[in-house]
């Protein structure tokens, strides 16, 4: 009798086995790119909120005298702005000024949005400055 000689390739559980190692990894890196993809958007959210802040910290006092309050707006029809001004007081220990030639006063401006129906807030402050009296001695 002869023997049988082994044929060369796979068998049906080796490829069975080969597949489900590939559908594994293809599913985690698919969960990994969308992720990825994820926090992009979520980045370019941030960044978007940040120019709306830095374009409401911009103009206050510039498009409308700077005096307390609160305002607020919609930009992009996603973000919603509120700026609130109100008057700055120094840190306890630092000596006040009689008369000063300026006013000052904090800014702080808050954005929110929604993502996913999360929503998600970025906020920024500043402190600017108002002329109170005209100077003495302009030509």
């Amino acid at each position: 009798m002869r023997a049988r000689r082994r044929e060369g390739g796979f068998t049906l559980i080796e490829i069975l086995v080969a597949f489900m190692i590939l559908g594994m990894t293809l599913t985690v890196l698919l969960r990994i790119f969308s992720g990825g993809l994820h926090n992009v958007a979520i980045a370019g959210d941030y960044a978007h909120a940040v120019l709306v802040a830095e374009a409401q910290l911009a103009a206050a006092g510039v498009d409308a005298p700077l005096q307390a309050g609160e305002s607020g707006g919609e930009w992009d029809e996603r973000f919603i702005w509120r700026q609130v001004v109100e008057e700055y007081s120094p840190p306890e220990g630092v000596a006040a000024v009689d008369n000063p030639p300026v006013a000052a006063y904090r800014v702080s401006v808050t954005v929110e949005w929604e993502r996913n129906g999360r929503t998600r807030q970025l906020s920024l402050q500043s402190v600017r400055l108002k002329e109170t009296a005209p100077a003495k001695g302009r030509g």
